[in-house]
């Protein structure tokens, strides 16, 4: 279907991505000059629709960007930070880590929880009413090209079946036309995966590594619910399979937790499941205590980008950008990183409302990153760079010591282990004949659950009868090398039961359940064999989250 017409939208500044970084912006950039014609494209149904975090939110930001939002409406406003534990989990029990052991700028003080999704939505209306043009449930597919600059993005066509022909239904997607792009698609994605490939983005930096956070929210009983409580936890059940991670449980508004568990995706033993894994966590006495006589409301799940400083790419290429999580800036000790994604948002659209002052479109912005680079983000993100390899590298208890003396040494200005360094998550997987699989208990229905019921709490949708957005390059790695080498991982490391082996002996082969996918992304970074590649599907397809 090369040959379709298709309409064109010209616009000062295309923003691929309606999260924190896309849309701060957005707003910013109309802020700066409102006569700039700027749109913003959302692969949701809405915005919020597939943003999902903890989320404890640092305000940092939102200050600079908007100082007003306290008395605004906003609902980050709702419930500030009251009470911070961190405990240490063993099978039957836990401890307290005192918060005298963690550098000062670890504390939560002055820190808000709340729905991101929620947030989300605030942001985007306060950007229509200054004139940004927001496109819910239209993904960007492609990019568009003059010689080697990005003119803009082409959007996903609506309408096509399974075998890419176009139903009575079909609508071409439309040619978005810029003078600059901004990639802030969030965690892994599918055009930043491109941009970073054909501009060598990555030449001089450490590879990006994930976790991938599966989160659940909870009504619970009101005389447990305590507005404002922050707990992270770290040690069991990961620590049976020499893996990381930790759980988090957040007291939110309206009588709700935010509760949810991230598994790094460096783990080696092919049998574990983070889906799993969170299951087990659930049942700890002191988590179930919180969530009996409760009920669980929604589901979903998302990688997060745990490399740190040293895994952040070049930002700039010719005609765009990369903003937020697209370049990676978590802040992976806090499990924080809308802040430094709005911030980033914001330093690139001051560097694009100057070259366009200057007549300078679809120039290589330089100077955005060599801006982010002298920032607060760099100042934030260089004192925890150390904090994953470490855990990675010497495991969950002695590296989470080393972290922490890394931490305070760099905060009194000391450098002992200079920048660490990564491997990929898929190169991390080890061969399942080196390691005992993992008999994980059947759920309860109260606690904990299957996957295909919790999927249900997602509100997923994709259409029927269209193209699968889950490509495999070879379609017989999953049986020929998969499957007798790892075991078959497919079917264990993604949350919403996407992939499955049916069939028998030479006719076993992997079945993929598109229409489930979450869109978390996993298998496009956890497949050992980097065989499957994430694309966006039809437009409005997805988790449909309703406040998470």
């Amino acid at each position: 279907m090369d040959d379709i017409q298709r309409d064109t939208m010209p616009y000062d500044v295309v923003v691929v991505g309606g999260g924190p970084a896309g849309l701060a912006a957005a707003i910013r950039i109309k802020q700066l000059n409102a006569d700039l014609s700027v749109c913003v494209l959302e692969k949701g149904s809405e915005v919020g629709a597939h943003i999902l975090s903890g989320a404890v939110v640092d305000p940092r930001a939102m200050d600079e960007l908007l100082p007003d939002w306290r008395t605004d409406g906003c609902p980050l406003a709702e419930t500030p930070v009251t009470d911070n534990w961190h405990w240490v989990l063993t099978k039957g029990g836990h401890y307290a880590v005192p918060h005298a052991l963690m550098p000062p700028f670890m504390s939560n003080d002055g820190n808000y929880t709340v729905s991101l999704g929620n947030l989300c939505r605030w942001l985007g209306g306060k950007a229509e009413e200054l004139g940004v043009e927001v496109f819910p449930g239209f993904p960007a597919a492609e990019l568009l090209y003059d010689g080697d600059r990005i003119i803009g993005v082409q959007t996903g066509d609506m309408g096509v079946d399974h075998d890419g022909n176009p139903k009575p239904d079909y609508q071409p997607g439309m040619n978005l036309t810029a003078q600059y792009t901004i990639l802030a698609e969030g965690a892994r994605g599918h055009l930043t995966k491109r941009v970073k490939a054909k501009y060598a983005l990555e030449r001089d930096c450490q590879p990006q590594v994930y976790g991938l956070g599966i989160k659940e929210l909870w009504d619970i009983a009101p005389d447990k619910h305590v507005p404002g409580r922050v707990l992270h936890t770290q040690g069991w059940p990961l620590s049976e399979s020499e893996s990381w991670g930790g759980g988090f449980l957040y007291h939110q508004a309206g009588g709700q937790v935010a509760l949810g568990f991230v598994t790094a995706l460096d783990y080696k033993n092919p049998h574990v499941s983070p889906y799993e894994e969170f299951q087990r966590w659930k049942q700890h006495p002191a988590i179930r205590a919180i969530l009996e006589g409760g009920k669980r409301v929604s589901y979903g799940a998302r990688v997060i980008n745990e490399g740190g400083w040293q895994s952040v790419p070049h930002l700039a290429f010719p005609g765009g950008v990369l903003a937020g999580c697209s370049a990676g800036f978590v802040n992976v000790p806090r499990i924080k990183g809308s802040h430094t994604a709005m911030k980033s948002g914001m330093l690139a659209a001051e560097a694009i409302v100057a070259a366009i002052a200057a007549g300078q479109e679809g120039a290589q912005l330089d100077g955005y990153e060599a801006t982010l680079r002298e920032s607060w983000i760099a100042d934030e993100l260089k004192l925890v760079q150390n904090a994953q390899p470490l855990v990675a590298k010497f495991g969950g208890a002695l590296g989470t010591v080393l972290a922490g003396a890394d931490m305070w040494a760099r905060y009194l200005r000391i450098n002992p282990f200079g920048a660490m360094a990564h491997h990929t998550d898929a190169e991390a997987t080890g061969r399942a004949d080196l390691y005992q699989p993992i008999a994980y208990p059947k759920p309860d229905g109260v606690i904990s659950f299957d996957r295909l019921t919790s999927v249900s709490f997602s509100f997923t949708n994709h259409a029927e009868d269209q193209p699968c957005h889950l490509k495999l390059a070879d379609p017989s790695v999953p049986t020929r090398i998969n499957l007798p080498r790892y075991a078959g991982p497919e079917a264990r490391y993604c949350p919403a039961g996407v992939y499955e082996f049916v069939g028998e002996g030479d006719a076993k082969r992997l079945q993929i359940n598109a229409q489930n996918c979450v869109h978390c992304k996993t298998c496009d970074i956890k497949d050992p064999t980097g065989n499957i590649t994430w694309v966006a599907p039809e437009g409005g397809g997805g988790p449909n989250y309703p406040n998470m």
